[in-house]
């Protein structure tokens, strides 16, 4: 599908509020224990969403079956990936999270391959991991080799995020079959994963012992869980439905850039070199797995519907 210049203005905006969530995170766990502000960001976002779904006339998506489906992908999709990023920000600059994020793409196409049976690995696909893993291993420096540092540990945390995404992209299909809209979908699995959420930090966190926030952590919160989630989810399936799936992974090369730019401008963050030489790397593995550049420089184009 060829993307219209509405679509590109969407996917930018997309990138800033999932690039922000970064940021927002970075802010809020300076006062507030990861697991809480999980448990907030998918609270506040399915609230949201209620009135999303009021206002579009669409009814409840808790139909049978599709409830444990909704805890499965709540899991993977948010509880895992959500959990394991914001801790990881406890330890790292949040442009490199960002980074580290990037490389769900190849861990989808791994977890794809073996799972799968349409969507085998090819040669594109090969050579984006063979990338990515390059980029990762940059990343990640002399740190592992020397030993498993802080630091590392909180890279690690990112790349296990990234392979969750991945399992929840290849679990996520089934909802095609399950007569659901995008939002119903989105919905469905933030009322689960805020569900599975209240007992945990319940017995971990005990939030209500916590002092109240400040100002700042509580707009990032709510910033957070209302633009850079519900918003986001409804900008990112208007382009899927629009442009398609291999044009909104797009997005994945431009979240870094708006995160690093949000943390090094108001945070004072501060990246090694190494890292933004991973992040290319990344970049072109990502761009090799599109498949687009290779096509033009072949003097072809990648098939698909026409519109």
């Amino acid at each position: 599908m060829r993307m219209t210049l509405q679509d590109w203005a969407l996917l930018f905006l997309l990138s800033v509020l999932w690039g922000g969530s970064f940021f927002f995170v970075a802010v809020a766990v300076e006062e507030l224990p990861p697991l809480t502000i999980v448990a907030l960001r998918t609270g506040i976002a399915a609230l949201t969403l209620i009135v999303i779904l009021r206002l579009r006339g669409e009814a409840w998506p808790f139909a049978k079956g599709a409830v444990s489906a909704f805890f499965i992908m709540g899991f993977l999709n948010n509880l895992a990936p959500f959990s394991l990023l914001f801790w990881a920000q406890t330890l790292i600059p949040s442009g490199l999270a960002s980074i580290l994020n990037a490389t769900t793409p190849i861990f989808s196409i791994i977890v794809a391959h073996f799972l799968l049976p349409d969507e085998r690995m090819v040669a594109n696909k090969a050579i984006g991991i063979l990338f990515g893993f390059l980029g990762v291993v940059v990343l990640l420096g002399g740190d592992l080799l020397n030993g498993a540092s802080i630091a590392s540990l909180g890279m690690l945390a990112c790349l296990g995020a990234a392979l969750a995404y991945g399992f929840a992209g290849v679990y996520g299909r089934r909802f095609k079959a399950m007569d659901l809209t995008a939002t119903q979908v989105a919905f469905g699995q933030l009322v689960a994963t805020t569900l599975m959420m209240v007992p945990i930090i319940s017995v971990i966190d005990r939030p209500w012992t916590l002092p109240m926030p400040g100002l700042a952590v509580t707009a990032s919160v709510l910033m957070l869980a209302i633009v850079s989630t519900a918003l986001a989810y409804v900008i990112f399936f208007r382009i899927l439905a629009s442009a398609g799936a291999v044009n909104v992974a797009l997005v994945t090369l431009l979240v870094p850039v708006s995160a690093i730019l949000l943390g090094t401008l108001i945070l004072g963050e501060d990246l090694a070199g190494r890292h933004y030489a991973g992040m290319g790397l990344i970049g072109v593995g990502l761009l090799a797995i599109d498949g687009r550049i290779g096509d033009r420089l072949r003097g072809t184009r990648t098939p698909g519907p026409t519109r």
